[in-house]
């Protein structure tokens, strides 16, 4: 906030400008200001003048406005060492520029310094008595012609005063060169179109902690502000860049107040103790700073790790008994220390002229002696020494002394100044130096000092490009702004009791460079009982395997961690969806990674598949064993009279169904999905087709044993049977061949049945194909069933109708029970289902057929004769 009002404000720059007009038209008597302002400074006469606007005292009083009588001039008290120190910097850089024989040789710059008392009005006082040559010595001539009062300003420090003088001044394009502010509001070059700054702009200073709080993993942070333009601006950048990029939230933002505010700073530690955030940034100045912190300590708020901004990092207010085990351990961002040859030896020639009566008041350097000596110059106060008072001599050594005056180990602020002092000496360096005819301006013409406009100097400001003697380039970007560069500090807690602000690392950016984050994490003091980093998160980050699912009305940064579901993966840390894994995996037991699916299939290696194996083996050795022993036996009457040629061919079908068995074992291939249905199609035709010609030659035999039924066996001879068998199982290879042909049986991996295993089975193709294969089948069972059934008590010696319609009924059985639980079952049961119909009915079959005849063949001989078998016969 700005320390009087707008329309003050306005009426003072339209009093300004109006001199300005009426300068060159009037004597030069007639444009001096009706009022004097009593301004504390410092002032040596030159060529060419440059101004300057400092932080000497702390504080300032203005008068009560009555409106009845003469106000009084405003005063400032609290003298400010370090800010005497930064304006006698200035004052060393143009001696030095003075001495230099290479840099502005024929011209001798001057200097006008003002103490703006750390007060906007106050300070805008100064720069408009600078720039409108309130003093006698810096006024212009009749003619207009000549330097004007200043042709350039260092400073000033606040952001908030940069801002309100440079608005002004850029109406003139009076260059202004700030060493201290670096609110983002200022590098916009349309509202401030003649300001530059040897600091960098806030805008880098929060990209700088943004890398540092990425650097640690902080991304649950408070922010804490001052209530000005710094502040602000600040809060702003640090929002979008931190927050609207997704990188952290802000736990809280708070603005602090200007003065002294018990009731609100107490406000604000309440919400600090109570919020989850461990770190805590601050952009304000040391003013709004040790406020807070004097509350701090009185709640005793602890275990907060504290991110200072450049304004009060370094600032040797807070590094006390009582301050230092709640702020010891802090990290910040501080302007480049940068070291300056020959400044102590000029500081220490820093003594009063008792003999220089100044005319705005007593002058600077007497209250810094006054400060720093405790005594008063003649005429002292009254009752000054009757206190107990020391008068000044003016011979006090200043060595003899403790000052942070003296103190030049760690020089920011002061080689800011000594940057801006340079910047301007060298653009009007490189002014002078312009040849005519080839300069720059209308007509290639050159700027002069007798006729020197500040817009000029701007021109040749914008291009300036030198090095330092500490090795660091100055130049100026299109806002102005300077090649940034920062120290990171941190506040390191000594046994003594004692803090010492330790160097631990530096961000910057060069011209062909993004940010660069140098960092020494072991050298940084944490003010923890760990030793180590806190934490600072508002949400633990979710692992691999979860998902980050955001809380209602809650910041981005607290959310939960859920489980990625059936089928899904997360393999990063926060990851914000899980993805599904590619159609042949599945998700690990932690979800972090796809692993392959189990593959799931009848092998010969599981124990049903071995069952099945070794079942399969065993009937098609049974059927071996029982050919061998019918080849052997062939001539006995049993053999003989139940048809041997059939018998044979049956049992070999048999075998074949056995075998064909072993087709659905293993991993499906398109060739075994192929053959697997047709070779038992066509296995189980050939051996009901023999069944069927057995039991219509039984019917035919029997007949033909009857009276004038010999007519009957000349359709079932040898010729026949074979005939019949072929053509019933040639339709059955038709079938096959058809289906295979038009949609053909392939391998498939289901994974349908589970979600984490891929079943590898054989699609028949085509469903009707399947259908009419299993279907011929059943007609051919059925029609055996019901001949044989027929048949069924004709006599013994001439009959197997008995045992062909009981295995028939087997049969039939086995496989109407197939179709359900085929349909039903998953994966590789459904083709154990099919396995295990197929070994059944060829069992069922083998044994109905085969078992009583082998029983008389092998254990009862003696009913293996034609005389038993006739006997029978006879008898039936």
């Amino acid at each position: 906030m700005w320390a009087f009002s707008d329309i003050t404000l306005l009426l003072l720059v339209y009093f300004m400008l109006s001199c300005f007009h009426f300068s060159c038209a009037l004597p030069a008597s007639s444009c001096q200001l009706l009022e004097e302002f009593h301004l504390s400074g410092m002032h040596k006469a030159g060529d060419v003048v440059l101004g300057g606007l400092f932080e000497i005292h702390f504080f300032s009083v203005f008068p009560d406005l009555s409106f009845t009588s003469e106000p009084k001039q405003p005063t400032c008290h609290g003298l400010d060492t370090p800010g005497f120190r930064h304006a006698m910097t200035m004052a060393f850089a143009i001696d030095k520029i003075n001495r230099n024989s290479n840099l502005l040789p024929d011209v001798t710059l001057g200097y006008s310094l003002y103490d703006n008392c750390v007060n906007l009005a106050i300070g805008f006082r100064a720069a408009l008595s600078l720039v409108s040559g309130q003093e006698e010595q810096f006024m212009l001539d009749e003619t207009c012609v000549g330097t004007p009062p200043v042709v350039g300003i260092v400073g000033d420090a606040s952001s908030t005063h940069s801002v309100a003088i440079s608005s002004v001044l850029g109406l003139y394009r009076v260059p202004m060169v700030s060493y201290f502010a670096t609110c983002s509001c200022l590098s916009d070059r349309q509202k401030f179109p003649s300001f530059f700054r040897t600091i960098p702009s806030d805008a880098f200073q929060v990209r700088a902690m943004i890398q540092i709080l990425n650097h640690f993993g902080w991304t649950w942070v408070g922010l804490l502000t001052s209530d000005d333009d710094y502040g602000l601006h600040a809060a702003r950048s640090f929002q979008s860049d931190f927050v609207l990029s997704g990188g952290g939230c802000l736990a809280y933002k708070e603005a602090l107040p200007s003065s002294n505010g018990r009731a609100e700073l107490r406000r604000i530690v309440d919400v600090m103790k109570k919020s989850t955030a461990r770190v805590v940034i601050v952009f304000a100045h040391e003013s709004n700073v040790i406020n807070l912190m004097e509350e701090v300590v009185r709640q005793n708020v602890t275990g907060l790790q504290w991110i200072a901004s450049e304004a009060w990092i370094a600032a040797t207010m807070f590094h006390t008994p009582r301050m230092v085990p709640h702020l010891a351990g802090t990290l910040g961002i501080a302007i480049r220390r940068g070291e300056i040859p020959g400044l102590r030896e000029f500081l220490l020639q820093t003594h009063p002229d008792l003999h220089h009566n100044n005319s705005y008041g007593k002058g600077l350097v007497k209250q810094f002696w006054e400060y720093t000596f405790q005594c008063r110059f003649a005429p002292p106060p009254a009752g000054w020494v009757d206190a107990g008072g020391a008068l000044c001599t003016g011979q006090e050594d200043l060595e003899s002394v403790e000052t942070d005056f003296l103190d030049v180990s760690d020089l920011r602020p002061e080689y800011n100044v000594y940057k801006a002092v340079y910047a301007l000496a060298y653009a009007l360096d490189d002014m002078l130096r312009c040849v005519p005819g080839r300069g720059p301006f209308r007509g290639h013409s050159c700027g002069s000092l007798k006729e020197l406009e500040p817009w000029q100097l701007v021109y040749y400001l914008e291009k300036v490009n030198f090095t330092t003697p500490f090795g660091d380039q100055v130049s100026f970007d299109e806002n102005g702004d300077a090649l940034p560069i920062y120290d990171i500090m941190n506040w390191l807690w000594l046994p003594d009791g004692t803090t010492k602000l330790q160097n631990v690392g530096e961000v910057k950016k060069s011209a062909f460079k993004s940010e660069e984050l140098t960092i020494d994490a072991d050298k940084i003091y944490w003010n923890f009982e760990s030793k180590k980093p806190p934490r600072s998160v508002c949400s633990e980050s979710c692992p691999p395997g979860t998902r980050m699912a955001r809380k209602k009305g809650e910041p981005v940064c607290c959310f939960d961690c859920i489980p990625c579901s059936e089928g899904k993966i997360s393999n990063e840390t926060n990851s914000l969806e899980c993805t599904s894994c590619p159609e042949d995996f599945w998700p690990s037991l932690q979800r972090d990674h796809c692993v392959p699916k189990e593959t799931e299939f009848l092998s010969y290696h599981e124990p049903l598949g071995i069952c099945l194996t070794a079942t399969s083996l065993l009937g098609t050795c049974v059927c071996a064993v029982v050919l061998g022993i019918f080849i052997c036996h062939r001539r006995t009457p049993i053999v003989r009279a139940n048809n041997s040629e059939l018998s044979f061919q049956l049992l070999l079908s048999l075998k074949l169904c056995f075998m064909c068995s072993l087709l659905f074992i293993g991993r499906p291939t398109l060739w075994t999905c192929q053959l697997r249905h047709a070779a038992f199609g066509i296995s189980f035709v050939l051996c009901i087709s023999c069944i069927l010609v057995k039991t219509v030659v039984v019917l035919a035999v029997f007949k033909a044993s009857k009276p004038g039924g010999g007519a009957s066996l000349k359709w079932f001879g040898a010729m026949q049977q074979r005939g019949t068998v072929m053509v019933l199982t040639s339709i059955q290879a038709g079938i096959c061949t058809a289906w295979i042909v038009s949609a053909s049986p392939a391998p498939h991996k289901n994974t349908q049945y589970y979600n984490d295993k891929i079943v590898y089975e054989c699609v028949v193709g085509s469903t009707v194909g399947f259908a009419v294969l299993l279907g011929y089948i059943g007609f051919l069972a059925v029609l055996s069933f019901l001949i044989a059934f027929i048949a069924r008590k004709l006599p013994d010696s001439f009959n197997e109708a008995k045992l062909i319609t009981f295995s028939m009924l087997i049969f039939c059985a086995v496989w109407v029970a197939f179709v359900p639980a085929y349909v039903s079952s998953p994966g590789k049961y459904a083709d154990a289902v099919e396995v295990f119909a197929i070994l059944a009915s060829s069992f069922g079959l083998l044994v109905a057929l085969f078992g009583p005849k082998c029983y008389i063949i092998q254990l009862r001989p003696e009913r293996n004769t034609k005389k038993a078998i006739m006997g029978r016969g006879i008898k039936t």
